[in-house]
């Protein structure tokens, strides 16, 4: 290499790195001339983040979304996919899932549900603990696709043990461990996850929750609390865990119609009625996740929180190796569907499954939206028109006349899956 080439190099490398840094775009705009890696031509965009819906083509280069256009003409693409016909939308973010494949003992490989989810950003909740969250970041995070970020359990094995319940013995809830773990890993994290049903916490009352957010005080920054409920131990507890949840803290599994251990149904709902903690909260600025899972959404629940002012703010699949054989079928897209049925229009679904978490993640920026200069992480979808029932983890059944069917993703600018790109696309 000359000097001078190498001197053009280290000044384009310094800008490049200057330009990340800063969160500006990190190349010269485009010519006239010049060529995208990817046009996604002719489908029908929707991204709630920008208040976009219409006919469009997307290009993309360098990882990039360079334009949103009605027409980029065909010849500026080295490639391009015909979405002609299709929802085409950004990237889906799914808030809860669990992706710690061989490190907890319910994870499916992140890039595996790609192609049936269309999620390019995925969160696992809680998979690992202080004990194994390295191996989360370096050997899933790291070697993965998908771009990922977690809740770290207050429990120092995740769910490495299940069944066996984590939080039976208090003893693993560690909070100076904890903490450390969140000091250590601001990029990666999001905050803590513990599981508040009967099952996991026994007679522990609040403490594991107290235990979480002491943790989120101790390490330096503004951490959030994921906070699984479905089958607390006592109708009491659950509204005690309502009053402890702070502002933008996730109540996830928000509409779980699941009982506890003697049967009793004890969630936000009870006797019909939505609890006033629960109102409460979210007055207060707690969010309201899905979560569907194999056990943690019912109908009959979301029927009455929703029209009482409980709506939620993402819609998540709670995916795992179990809940991905149940009835409910709960892949993000097919989760999406359910609330289509109850009624929610198309828009507000993808906003909940798009830019809604994505501001919860609050770690790349311009996830979650198909905004010029964000990740050219794209899904396309067909949504099917036609009667449909929809199945929830309780064996209620709804119909619904739309379905929305993955066909294409795209992450930093690669399309997934076949056809298979060169080793040398742009990632």
């Amino acid at each position: 290499m000359s000097a001078v080439s190498r001197r053009e190099f280290l000044v384009q490398s310094t800008g490049a790195a200057a330009a990340a840094a800063f969160g500006g775009p990190s190349h010269a705009a485009m010519g006239p001339s010049d060529k995208f890696d990817l046009i996604i031509k002719g489908g029908d965009v929707i991204d709630p983040s920008q208040s976009l819906r219409g006919k469009r083509d997307i290009g993309i280069r360098w990882g990039t979304i360079e334009a949103i256009e009605p027409e980029i003409p065909a010849e500026r693409a080295l490639k391009t996919i015909d979405a002609a016909g299709r929802l085409v939308m950004p990237g889906l973010v799914d808030l809860h899932c669990h992706i710690y494949a061989y490190g907890s003992a319910i994870g499916i490989p992140p890039d595996e549900l790609v192609q049936f989810q269309g999620t390019t950003t995925v969160v696992s909740a809680g998979d690992a603990g202080v004990n194994n969250l390295a191996g989360l970041r370096r050997y899933i995070a790291g070697q993965s696709r998908a771009r990922i970020y977690a809740f770290v359990h207050i429990a120092n094995n995740g769910l490495s043990s299940f069944p066996v319940a984590e939080l039976y013995n208090l003893d693993n809830a560690q909070v100076d461990a904890c903490a450390m773990a969140l000091a250590e890993n601001p990029d990666f994290l999001i905050g803590v996850k513990v599981r508040m049903s009967e099952n996991v916490i026994f007679k522990h009352g609040l403490e594991p929750l107290k235990r979480g957010i002491k943790a989120c005080e101790l390490c330096g920054w503004p951490a959030r609390m994921m906070v699984h409920i479905g089958g607390v131990e006592t109708k009491e507890l659950m509204s005690e865990i309502l009053d402890l949840l702070r502002p933008g803290d996730v109540l996830t599994h928000a509409y779980s119609g699941a009982p506890n251990m003697s049967g009793v149904f004890t969630n936000i709902v009870q006797d019909g009625r939505l609890l006033p903690a629960a109102l409460a909260a979210k007055q207060r600025g707690v969010l309201f996740d899905v979560g569907h899972g194999g056990g943690s959404f019912d109908f009959t629940v979301a029927e009455v929180a929703i029209p009482a002012s409980c709506t939620p703010d993402t819609i998540s699949s709670d995916i795992h190796v179990f809940s991905g054989n149940s009835p409910g079928v709960p892949f993000l897209p097919n989760v999406m569907g359910k609330f289509l049925a109850m009624g929610f229009p198309l828009e507000q679904v993808v906003t909940m499954a798009t830019s809604a978490p994505a501001k919860i993640i609050n770690r790349a920026p311009k996830i979650g939206t198909l905004q010029i200069g964000a990740p050219g992480d794209v899904a396309i979808m067909d949504l099917v028109e036609g009667p449909v029932t929809f199945v929830d983890t309780r064996d209620n059944k709804r119909d619904g006349k739309l379905q929305l069917k993955p066909v294409q993703t795209v992450i930093n600018g690669v399309p997934f899956g076949r056809p298979y790109q060169a080793p040398f696309s742009v990632r």
